[in-house]
């Protein structure tokens, strides 16, 4: 919870998002505030215009002051705005001048609060042309339920509007963060072999500098990863003349006549040089894939492909009494060139040899469906733990009980070159064998092929 707790303070969409909400409400509460008390006042400013509106029309419409004005009859008030007309009474000597649910007699003229029978009220005291005066009030009580209403009524909308405001700017926020977010993730998804520079098409132009930064960096990343690959090429190509004198010396000193023990010395010799040129080749080959662009035209026919590959494995296999079967009723064609794919499939078949103990059985097939080729195989070895699956693609990496000749690269060249041309490599438990691995390649279909013989051909 504290990551993810500190990880929303350095978010700086987060910060954005939560300054302006708290922006707004501090806005939306004062304007609230503002709306409210001048919507209150105004209430009541428009209530006082009334009352003098209504005490001028007597004097200008010349309406009569009857008595009944005097007597507080119903016929006084307005039950809708409760508005109440009387006459003022005259002051008497000695006397107060007021009467039980009368008006003061010395009311001033204008608008003032008084109270009538101990309720307060709002009251304007108008002098009519004919000297007499008229009180016309209205009771606080109703004054200020009206001014409320009133004030919320001017509060509805900001109470309406702020969490719209809030919803807006959470959606525009993250719509202009969107471009981080589909950069982040192209770039996440990206291989630990593309390089290739961040386009700045529709980049906003406050991310411009760094993207720009992190391009500079990959090239920077990407001219040193090209010097390592060179000079692992060049340090290869350089030792393959010296290793194939040598297999040749070697060879013309297992011909002549030496004694048993010197013979002996002489064929382990020759083992360890062509491990050696075995391994030249794999890291040419390998400096190779991850050097060379990526084929756009190129097929190459996967029976053909795996009819030469088992032609040259095939004395490696009658060695060790293996009896490898391939299955196959189509002449599938994949986006890569030929060389390129029997690399794939030696690698592939050499591991499966290598790995898989004298008299076991090793599965070759290949099939399409939905545009998609698969290679399979599968062997009766010992398999490969869950957990080591993902680091036999790492180069030189080998298994530690593992007494299987091999340079610890094929199955590294075999990923780079199929992920060349968009494919996939997948390691799983054999499902034909009680234990080995199965190894299944998933490329693009280049063409339908001619179809082959229906049955499986077991060799």
């Amino acid at each position: 919870m504290d990551g993810a707790a500190g990880g929303l303070r350095q978010s700086l969409r987060f910060r954005l998002s939560l300054w302006l909400a708290g922006s707004i409400l501090c806005v939306g509460l004062v304007s609230g505030m503002v709306s409210v008390v001048v919507a209150y006042n105004e209430a009541h400013e428009f209530q006082d215009d009334m009352l003098r509106q209504t005490a001028s029309l007597f004097d200008q419409r010349h309406l009569p002051t009857a008595r009944s004005l005097a007597g507080g009859s119903s016929r006084d008030a307005d039950p809708e705005a409760r508005v109440i007309v009387r006459l003022v009474p005259p002051a008497k000597a000695g006397g107060t001048g007021t009467s039980r649910s009368s008006f003061p007699a010395r009311l001033a003229a204008g608008a003032q609060t008084v109270e009538l029978d101990g309720v307060p009220y709002r009251a304007f005291v108008q002098v009519l042309d004919s000297g007499k005066r008229i009180v016309v009030a209205q009771q606080t009580e109703v004054r200020n339920e009206a001014a409320r209403n009133a004030a919320l009524r001017a509060l509805i909308p900001i109470l309406v509007l702020v969490p719209v405001l809030l919803a807006v700017v959470a959606a525009l926020v993250r719509r202009l963060f969107a471009p981080i977010a589909r950069t982040a993730g192209a770039l996440d998804r990206r291989s630990g072999e593309d390089l290739e520079p961040i386009p700045l098409g529709h980049m906003p132009t406050e991310m411009r500098p760094f993207v720009t930064a992190i391009n500079s960096l990959l090239e920077r990343v990407r001219e040193s990863v090209s010097m390592q690959r060179r000079f692992v090429a060049t340090a290869a190509h350089e030792l393959r003349s010296p290793l194939t004198a040598l297999s040749l010396q070697a060879e013309r000193l297992a011909a002549s006549d030496m004694p048993d023990a010197a013979s002996e010395r002489v064929a382990t010799l020759r083992q360890g040089i062509e491990r050696n040129r075995w391994l030249v080749d794999q890291l040419l080959t390998l400096a190779r894939a991850q050097t060379s662009p990526t084929p756009t035209d190129s097929t190459a026919s996967v029976r053909d492909a795996l009819r030469s590959v088992l032609e040259d494995l095939m004395p490696l296999a009658e060695s060790k009494q293996l009896d490898i079967g391939a299955e196959g009723d189509a002449d599938l064609h994949v986006p890569m060139n030929e060389s390129d794919l029997q690399a794939v499939l030696r690698n592939l078949v050499s591991n499966a040899i290598h790995y898989t103990p004298p008299g076991g059985r090793v599965d070759l097939a290949c099939a399409q469906a939905a545009g998609v080729v698969e290679v399979t195989v599968e062997d009766s070895g010992p398999g490969s733990p869950a957990s080591e699956r993902e680091r036999v693609f790492e180069a030189f990496h080998r298994e530690a009980d593992s007494d299987a000749p091999g340079s610890g690269l094929g199955l590294s060249i075999v990923r780079t070159l199929v992920h060349r041309v968009g494919g996939g490599v997948e390691l799983g438990d054999s499902r034909r064998f009680g234990s080995g691995l199965r190894v299944c390649v998933r490329m693009a279909s280049a063409r339908a092929g001619m179809k082959a013989d229906a049955s499986g051909r077991r060799d």
